[in-house]
C-alpha cells in the first residue's frame, strides 16, 4: 500500500501487514476516506481504520 503525505513523502507497506485490506477487493480498497483531519484513513465497507502515525512507525 502506497500513502502520499501532505509534506510530499509516500509510505509504502505491505498490504499484508492488514489482513482485512488484503482480503478486501481493489474496488472495497478503493473506497477510503481520510478522518480527524488526515490522521488517519477509513474504509466504511471493511471498517477498518488506520492511523497515519502507525503507519509511519511501521506498526
Amino acid at each position: 500500500m502506497l500513502v502520499g503525505l501532505a509534506d510530499g513523502r509516500e509510505i509504502s507497506v505491505p498490504l499484508l501487514w492488514f489482513p482485512r485490506l488484503a482480503r478486501a477487493t481493489a474496488e472495497e480498497r478503493a473506497d477510503y476516506s481520510l478522518i480527524g483531519g488526515g490522521i488517519g484513513i477509513h474504509w466504511p465497507r471493511l471498517d477498518e481504520d488506520l492511523p497515519v502515525a502507525g503507519l509511519l512507525r511501521g506498526r
